[in-house]
Formats: C-alpha cells, sequence, structure tokens
C-alpha cells in the first residue's frame, strides 16, 4: 500500500512537471504575473484565489472590466485557469456565471481591438538612415539595423529573433535560411526555417547587412545579437527581447516618427502587412510569419485592402 501511494505521488508530480513544461517561459511568467493581480483582488476583499470560485471570477473580471479591453480578461481568465490546474485544483471557466458575464461586459464595451502600429517600408528606411546618421562606432550601427532588418524580414517575433544563435544560420546562394528551435506557437519545439533572399538594394538588404554584422562581430557561435558594456565592447550575452522593443522606438523617436503605438510586434506584423500589399497570398505570409491559423493574416490582408479595393473608387464625384 505504501509503494502504492509513493508511486501516485511521483506520477503526481511529474505530471504536474509536465503540465509547467508544456508551456515557455514566458508564458508562465505572465501566468503568475496575471495571477499575481487576481490574488491581490481576492486579498483585499477577504476572497479565496486558490481554490478559488466561479463567482468569485467573474467579479474580478467585471472590476477589471472598467479599465481593460476584452482581450486582457479573457488572458487574466486564461492565467487563473491554468495556475489552478498547475496547482492540482479545478476551476470551472465555462460556468454560466462565467461565460454570461463575459458576454454582457463585451456588450457594454464592444470587442473591437486596436492593435499596435506595423513597421511600414517608409518607417524601415527611415528608422535604418537615422540609424547611419548617428554619431556611434560602426559595429553598434551594424548591429542595430540588422536586429531591425531581419527582425522584418523574416517576420519574427522578438523573442525569436534574439534566440538566433550562428549555428542557425545557413547562407546559400539565395540567401539564408534561418532555423528556428521554438516559438510561441510550436511548444513541442519541432522548428521551422525562414528563407530570407537578398534584396536589391543592398543598404536595405537583411541578408547583406547580417553578413557585415557577423565580420564586425567575429561572432562564430552562439547568439548572433548580443548587448555592449562600456560603448561598443561586444559582449557574450545574448539580447533581451525587450531590448529589441527599446530600440525600435529610440530610432522612430530620432527618426522624428511618434513611437507611441509601436511596439515588438510592429516588426512582425509590419512584414506580414506590407507582403499583403505587395500581393503575397496568405499562404506564403503564414509560411514565414510561422501563424498556424489563417485569423490574423487575414485581418492583415483586410487591412491592406481596405483603401485599394474600396467601392468607392467606383464613384466618380
Amino acid at each position: 500500500m505504501n509503494e502504492l501511494t509513493t508511486d501516485l505521488k511521483l506520477l503526481h508530480e511529474a505530471t504536474l512537471n509536465n503540465l509547467k513544461n508544456s508551456k515557455a517561459n514566458n508564458t508562465l511568467r505572465a501566468y503568475k504575473s496575471d495571477f499575481k493581480d487576481f490574488g491581490a483582488f481576492c486579498a483585499k476583499h477577504g476572497l479565496n484565489s486558490l481554490p478559488s470560485e466561479p463567482k468569485i471570477v467573474s467579479l474580478y473580471l467585471t472590476h477589471l472590466s472598467k479599465n481593460s479591453k476584452i482581450s486582457t480578461l479573457r488572458r487574466r481568465l486564461v492565467s487563473i485557469s491554468m495556475v489552478h490546474k498547475l496547482k492540482g485544483h479545478y476551476l470551472d471557466t465555462k460556468h454560466p456565471i462565467i461565460v454570461e458575464n463575459l458576454m454582457g461586459i463585451r456588450r457594454v464595451k464592444g470587442s473591437i481591438q486596436k492593435g499596435k502600429k506595423p513597421i511600414l517600408i517608409n518607417h524601415l528606411k527611415s528608422i535604418i538612415n537615422v540609424i547611419d546618421e548617428q554619431k556611434v562606432e560602426e559595429i553598434k550601427k551594424s548591429r542595430d539595423k540588422t536586429i531591425i532588418l531581419v527582425g522584418f524580414g523574416g517576420g519574427f517575433r522578438r523573442t525569436e529573433l534574439i534566440s538566433i544563435d550562428h549555428e542557425d544560420l545557413e547562407f546559400v546562394p539565395e540567401g539564408v535560411k534561418i532555423s528556428i528551435r521554438r516559438s510561441k506557437t510550436d511548444q513541442f519545439g519541432e522548428g521551422m526555417i525562414k528563407g530570407l533572399p537578398y534584396f536589391s538594394n543592398e543598404k536595405y538588404c537583411p541578408v547583406i547587412n547580417l553578413k557585415k554584422w557577423l565580420e564586425f562581430s567575429k561572432i562564430k557561435t552562439g547568439p548572433i545579437f548580443r548587448r555592449f558594456s562600456r560603448g561598443s565592447i561586444l559582449t557574450d550575452r545574448r539580447l533581451t527581447d525587450q531590448s529589441v522593443v527599446l530600440l525600435m522606438k529610440e530610432y522612430l523617436n530620432l527618426a522624428g516618427i511618434e513611437n507611441k503605438n509601436f511596439a515588438g510586434h510592429s516588426l512582425r506584423s509590419g512584414f506580414a502587412t506590407v507582403a499583403a500589399n505587395a500581393g503575397a497570398d496568405e499562404r506564403s505570409i503564414m509560411a514565414m510569419t510561422g501563424h498556424k491559423t489563417t485569423q490574423m493574416v487575414r485581418r492583415y490582408i483586410r487591412e491592406t485592402n481596405m483603401f485599394k479595393n474600396n467601392a468607392l473608387n467606383k464613384i466618380k464625384l
């Protein structure tokens, strides 16, 4: 009997470990951050946060709805549910008091989401031009231009971008192949390969700039995008995903472009938007971005075609 109890305990611990490993570290951090806010709400009102119950969660969602978007409410609900699962508790997130409350909130608030602005071709050129104008060491200019151009050219998520190692690169006559070992929508680590071709304009070509960066930095192994210390001394430490956002916003600002509505996602959405505008079909866009469903890609295409295929264009005034 004791052996059976021990075996079950080990199985329980292994199962919880599997649940944790099924999610990326960034996702787990987001769950914890969201649940911390839920915990603070419960503590303030003398309610149980773990295990909790649908009524309490519904009250929390109503509380959040005053200043949050519907997408935020849904994300918090997922986080609360996942933390319960990871701790071995059950929470019925399909309970009518939660589902009906969310439907009511959505009717009151509406569910149209305003996304962050994409980096378009004019933005991209302005960023590269302003980097060239900076009075800093060439090695830093080279790194920053390469981050922006490769990030845009490959439709990368910022976490994918900073995760690229030298071993993931294969230069071929047509351009460069970049292996992505794991991404947000590839939790099982199946990986994918993105192909970036040469551009006719070398100044804005991600492949040419990547080659120059590797020559400048003399990086032969490990992370290709690294931090500097004491000015222009390149370290072995990988750049953070937040650094990509800060760099982009800094150069947008220097180029005289309002940067408030741009984010890390702007490089990825920029690629999809520009590709759609150039006539690329959704399948070829998805092959580069790694989107698993057509929903978001079709949104980019719809927004691109908003004026191109507008019925008002047929009206002559």
